[in-house]
């Protein structure tokens, strides 16, 4: 069975202090490992304004994973815990195609 590729962006709430934010961060970079998919790159892109408020912030820092699975076990693990984290305010998965 051939691998999908993924990427993955979420958005982490601006007011984390650097060394939670990078706890977070490879807490959901192992969620996905552990559960056989293989991380190509995982890197912040920048803090960004919203158009409007999310969970009562007007800014986020997005952050952006591009992954490789071969079912969505990984990823569906991944949607299901940033969904109830209180850290992530947003997160958006796209099947790439290339």
């Amino acid at each position: 069975m051939a691998e999908t590729k993924y990427e993955i962006t979420y958005i982490i709430r601006p007011d984390m202090d650097e060394e939670a934010k990078a706890q977070l961060v490879e807490r959901f970079d192992n969620i996905l490992k552990e559960n056989g998919a293989t991380i190509i790159d995982s890197k912040d892109w920048q803090k960004r304004k919203f158009a409007y408020e999310i969970k009562k912030y007007s800014e986020g820092i997005y952050h952006i994973v591009n992954a490789t699975a071969e079912d969505s076990a990984a990823i569906d693990e991944f949607d299901r815990l940033a969904k109830i984290s209180g850290d992530i305010l947003r997160q958006m998965i796209v099947k790439r195609e290339d």
